[in-house]
């Protein structure tokens, strides 16, 4: 009877901690979920370009701002506000390895930085081009 019940427990135990890794997050998981949001936005979604990412990052959109004015043309390096000089920790995974682990914390910075350079949210192909851009970056 107490093997059973000491199985039970390690059971609810070794449960929980699988449903905690579950949780984790990698660019990959992002990268997944903003395709079958693509796919949902147009029919003719054919997959996400690092080369359409870099060119989105570093151009501007009718904006005074590009992604590059904080994020530096290096992501891989640490970048700073341009209006409030507050520092900002690199942004490509490869040289910050908490970004794009959260999901609050995701959505929040493109519903922020997506604004502040286009004037509107990003559509899940521009977020899809930028994250698979910033994942082909080194330290």
């Amino acid at each position: 009877m107490r093997s059973i019940r000491l199985c039970q427990t390690l059971a609810l135990i070794l449960g929980a901690s699988f449903a905690l890794f579950a949780l984790a997050e990698t660019p990959a998981d992002f990268l997944k979920q903003f395709e079958a949001a693509a796919r949902q936005e147009s029919a003719a979604f054919q997959g996400f370009s690092a080369q359409r990412g870099d060119a989105f990052f570093h151009a501007t959109h009718g904006r005074e701002w590009s992604c590059s004015s904080c994020h530096t043309q290096n992501p891989s390096a640490e970048g700073k506000h341009a209006k409030t000089d507050k520092r900002i920790a690199p942004l490509a995974p490869a040289a910050n390895a908490q970004r794009f682990t959260q999901p609050d914390k995701v959505e929040k910075w493109f519903k922020r930085n997506c604004n502040d350079v286009l004037g509107r949210a990003c559509t899940a192909q521009e977020k899809g081009d930028v994250l698979s851009y910033l994942i082909t970056l080194k330290k």
